[in-house]
């Protein structure tokens, strides 16, 4: 048995087999360990075992925990995978290295103010809803193209990815293809797709990034 902890080597060995399948180097795909609910204590052993990219879903539970971590661990990097509230868009920029779900002008329209305010620039992906589930957070496909030129140009914002989540009852590679076409027509290089049900499959369709929590953390409530 492996002494890294809670799955952590065998998602590793899973994106290197994924990425080899394809002839794909696994160093192009980045793993973010979904730390939501996760209290520190939690997330230590994961840090300790060498993972350094990290992803949560809300501001609030982010800031109360990664200021101290960050303070015990130089090169952290932290995601931000949850909806973002206009209100909570100076927080983000302070607290995050990446933003995930840009997905409304308003929210870019903060996130601008907010960049000029501090002077911190993390990069930002936009979340398409390739489901066009009215319950998620995202720009619809058809309006994609025309949001990222939106924030590229109304706005100045520096547009480095897109995110998608699939909905759970599809199969995930239409979606998948369909976020790398939206991204190739708009010059975009980054693509986080793929989560612990399906990061093998993401990773042969494209994915950089692939947010997985279940499988690392174990189950727990509301996971990614």
């Amino acid at each position: 048995m492996s002494d890294t902890p809670h799955g952590l080597e065998e998602v590793r060995a899973a994106i290197a087999r994924a990425a080899g399948d394809c002839g794909r180097d696994p160093a192009s795909v980045t793993l973010v360990a979904v730390s939501k609910t996760v209290p520190a204590e939690g997330i230590r052993p994961v840090i300790a075992a060498g993972q350094r990219v990290f992803g949560e879903n809300r501001v609030q539970e982010a800031a109360a925990k990664w200021p101290a971590l960050r303070g015990e661990t130089p090169g952290l990097e932290l995601h931000l995978l949850g909806p973002l509230q206009s209100n909570k868009a100076r927080e983000a920029v302070e607290l995050f290295d990446v933003i995930e779900t840009v997905d409304r002008p308003k929210i870019a329209a903060a996130l601008a103010d907010a960049i000029r305010a501090t002077g911190r620039t993390p990069r930002l992906y936009v979340q398409v809803n390739t489901g066009a589930e009215p319950q998620k957070a995202g720009v619809p496909p058809g309006e994609a193209d025309a949001f990222v030129k939106e924030c590229r140009e109304v706005h100045g914002l520096t547009i480095a990815g897109l995110m998608c989540i699939p909905p759970v009852e599809d199969q995930a590679s239409p979606h998948f293809a369909l976020l790398a076409k939206i991204a190739a027509r708009n010059g975009i290089k980054v693509l986080s797709m793929g989560m612990s049900r399906d990061f093998p499959l993401a990773i042969q369709l494209g994915a950089t990034h692939v947010r997985v929590g279940t499988a690392i953390f174990g189950a727990r409530a509301a996971l990614v």
